[in-house]
């Protein structure tokens, strides 16, 4: 095989040149070679733990708070951590938070969530890009393919493992993940990046930053690439190629106490993907190949209003549009958006939030042989409001945050969603909390609308002597209802040194009303060909208990090296009585169908001030509901800076097996791919 002889071959590459870096580290350590003048490839390196601990983040609270004060088990992922992964995708950049469960599908599709219940159409995790919600009522989940920015401008991703509900609304049952941007002022000059490789092809970004007047900085930016396609078990193509291009601006402007965002991306991509279709003819299934050219674009707009570093107002308005999505085969979906927040102080102990939003959904979905939607357009309305108090109950000692988020959406009207946290700062390098918290999964337009073919035969158990094909389809409901939980969480939080800190956070969800199944009435079918339909209906019969808890630590060995290391530990035990709960992953099939224990651990090296080794190991225990065995796979970028404004990189992503399995599609039944092993080089020019 040609591509794995050209994979080894950088390997050893890879190695050799690693011994020679390590050589020249030792030669300059010994002071026969080296430069004074040379400038530090990382910039995030030269921070103690104990700064990296006061990174702000607002996705919890809405407002800024320091990492070590939150009353959650939040995550940030940094540019710098995305810079050294080699990562050229958000999804893939995910991998690093505990208790996110990433598994990728295809070259476009991945599934992603958190603390279970994952699966191509996952449907309990709220994603943000800058606080605009990218959530899809079609399936109430997120397609990734579609979610993607200049990677080299995020400043940062913040996870939120948990119920974020009282904040961010429905469907931030199990977490949220904000995507955040840097500002304008934040981007300026020039940035040019390109490179390609064997999975990927071939990819470019362009930026530049400038400014329209001394208060008013803007950034341009266009990016491109190529990813090949996967393959099948039996080694074919799987026709899911992807080739994609987008670009996008952003414009601040300050005046006063006020600030302004003005911020817009368009993309086209171009993708594929092969589908088990069901007939009513022998084999009783047709390999389909289905291709698309998506495009799309949003934009939104902020204003924020700064009354002091405790009272401010927030506006924020966001349109978004998508023509000729995939899956499902969709002519337009759009989305509207308005939110206003006001937060204030009252009493000297209470910092109140406050809020109110609208959000419209309009969609109009194509008929195919595989699904269809009745009717094939609609609209929904979403309108929520949430107050949130922060007490301090001691003053820089015990918090307490009581919030609750009433919300009305077309399908089951009103919703009350609350929680109540507690944090407890024991002293400087110790730090307990506590929360609980209810939460709602509204249902999706599939789960009301929607007529899924999954699968036919000639005969199925108990109706053998039929003389008619059956096709079995899954047949949405209006009686379905919304999905609840119950969460419980506590955490810990140690800082060893100003160099070491520990992460602890458990949890137990208690769900119920979820997603289940039953079989209907056979029926006639109608077409040319005589068959016999067999409804399979969405009920809420089912409920769910799951547990576990994640570790994270974090150790600066000393100035030039890093490490990284988390573990995640995931139990799903579900209740269903349904007839045909294989359908399902993200439900019946939960409890095989999430892995137990995944482990990650990093290590960041500066071999020299102008080299640097990263090295990603990661574990994923088994996924029986697919058959999928665990694996232990490694990622390693090596970069090298000759001058301070350009950077040459080489990245193994996958090294340890030619290729690997880690999911697959449910709902749309696509055949099982494998993941392959990918090397790709690279420029950055900055000025």
């Amino acid at each position: 095989m040609i591509i794995p002889a050209i994979c080894k071959s950088l390997l050893v590459n890879l190695i050799t040149v690693m011994v020679i870096v390590c050589i020249s580290n030792i030669v300059n350590a010994t002071g026969v070679y080296g430069n004074a003048e040379q400038v530090s490839i990382d910039k995030l390196i030269d921070l103690s733990i104990e700064e990296l601990m006061n990174i702000e983040v607002t996705t919890v609270s809405s407002h800024p708070q320091k990492v070590s004060e939150v009353a959650s088990a939040v995550f940030v992922i940094t540019q710098d951590d995305i810079r050294r992964s080699g990562a050229t995708s958000i999804p893939e950049a995910l991998r690093m938070a505990p208790g996110v469960q990433v598994a990728r599908v295809g070259t476009d599709k991945w599934s992603i969530s958190v603390r279970g219940f994952n699966g191509r159409f996952a449907n309990k995790l709220q994603v943000l890009m800058d606080g605009r919600s990218v959530y899809t009522p079609l399936f109430s989940g997120v397609i990734w393919s579609q979610q993607d920015t200049f990677i080299e401008d995020i400043e940062r991703i913040e996870v939120i493992r948990g119920p974020g509900a009282t904040v961010w609304g429905a469907n931030a049952m199990n977490g949220v993940i904000n995507i955040i941007t840097k500002k304008a002022v934040d981007t300026q000059g020039v940035l040019l990046t390109a490179g390609g490789g064997s999975f990927e092809r071939g990819f470019f970004g362009a930026r530049y930053g400038g400014k329209l007047g001394e208060h008013t900085p803007f950034r341009v930016y266009a990016k491109g690439f190529s990813r090949d396609h996967t393959t099948t078990l039996a080694g074919a193509n799987a026709n899911d190629t992807w080739h994609s291009a987008r670009a996008g601006f952003r414009l601040d402007h300050t005046r006063g106490i006020d600030e302004f965002i003005l911020q817009g991306d368009i993309f086209i991509n171009s993708i594929g993907d092969s589908v088990n279709q069901p007939i009513l003819t022998p084999p009783f299934t047709r390999l389909d190949i289905v291709n698309a050219k998506e495009k799309g674009g949003n934009i939104r707009f902020r204003w924020d209003r700064h009354y002091s570093a405790e009272s401010s107002t927030m506006l924020q308005i966001y349109y978004d549009r998508v023509h000729n999505q995939l899956v499902p085969s969709t002519k337009y979906a759009e989305s509207f958006d308005v939110d206003f927040r006001h937060r204030f102080p009252i009493l000297e102990r209470h910092d109140v939030i406050w809020g109110v939003n609208y959000r419209l959904y309009n969609n109009n979905v194509r008929d195919t042989e595989l699904t269809s939607f009745i009717p094939r357009q609609g609209t929904n309305h979403i309108f929520s409001a949430f107050v949130r108090d922060e007490i301090m109950l001691l003053p820089d000692q015990l918090r307490l945050t009581l919030g609750v988020r009433l919300g009305h959406n077309d399908f089951t009207g009103l919703e009350v969603q609350p929680d109540a946290r507690l944090m407890w700062t024991l002293d400087q390098k110790n730090s307990v909390w506590l929360s609980v918290a209810r939460a709602v999964r509204t249902p999706s337009r599939g789960e009301n609308d929607a007529f899924i073919n999954f699968g036919s035969a000639q005969s199925l158990p108990g109706l053998q002597n039929s003389l008619l094909p059956i096709m079995m389809a899954v047949q949405g409901s209006s009686n379905y209802g919304s999905e609840k939980l119950i969460a419980y969480e506590l955490g810990y939080r140690h800082q060893f040194t100003t160099q070491a800190s520990i992460n602890v956070a458990g949890f137990f969800n208690d769900y119920s009303q979820l997603r289940d199944f039953n079989f209907g009435t056979i029926r006639p079918g109608i077409g040319i060909q005589q068959h016999l339909v067999l409804p399979i209906f969405f009920n809420n019969q089912a409920s769910a208990h799951s547990y576990g808890g994640e570790v994270s630590v974090d150790w600066r060995v000393h100035e030039r090296w890093r490490l990284q290391g988390n573990y995640s530990y995931l139990n799903i035990s579900v209740n269903s009585s349904a007839e045909f709960s294989q359908i399902d992953a993200t439900t019946g099939g939960a409890h095989k169908a999430n892995p137990h224990h995944q482990i990650s651990f990093r290590s960041n090296y500066d071999l020299s001030e102008k080299v640097e080794l990263n090295l990603w190991l990661r574990y994923v225990s088994s996924l029986p509901f697919y058959n999928i065995r665990d694996y232990v796979t490694m990622d390693a970028k090596l970069a090298w800076k000759p001058v301070h404004n350009i950077e040459f990189f080489l990245v193994g992503q996958n090294l340890f097996s030619q290729n690997h399995r880690e999911s697959q599609s449910d709902f749309i039944p696509s055949p099982p791919t494998r993941i392959p092993r990918g090397i790709y080089v690279g420029a950055t020019l900055r000025f």
